[in-house]
């Protein structure tokens, strides 16, 4: 059964299964699929509501600095309390990635508000593109 509430969709990213239809997904998937949309979209990427997303990628080339990844850090938070109204947002950290100075790691925790079921989603991200 589906639950009103989180609801069901396309599976992010979209693409077509072996039985050449478009895979769903519902539940904790559907409300994960949904974060990594909130996260990954660009700002003005989004015709008919330009301020949708996080703009994440407007990091890339910033210095990977304590500085750098607070404000991504609240980047990300900000469009996940204005855009997913199905989780409460536990935390948000952007942490570094030993011997990779232009990787973070974005970790989100959360909780699905109607089951208040734990969840963590962490997403790699590169600020420095092309610093060997």
């Amino acid at each position: 059964m589906i639950n009103r509430l989180i609801g069901r969709g396309w599976r992010f990213p979209i693409k077509v299964n072996g039985r050449g239809a478009i895979d769903w997904s519902e539940g904790p998937d559907r409300v994960r699929d949904a974060i990594w949309i909130v996260v990954k979209t660009a700002m003005n990427e989004r015709v008919m509501r330009p301020e949708f997303g996080a703009g994440v990628d407007g990091f890339v080339f910033q210095p990977n600095s304590a500085a750098t990844r607070a404000t991504l850090a609240q980047a990300v938070k900000s469009a996940l309390v204005r855009w997913e109204p199905r989780i409460l947002l536990d935390s948000v950290r952007v942490d570094e990635v030993p011997g990779e100075p232009s990787q973070v790691t974005v970790a989100i925790d959360y909780r699905i508000d109607e089951t208040n079921t734990l969840f963590n989603l962490v997403v790699p991200f590169y600020l420095e593109e092309g610093v060997s």
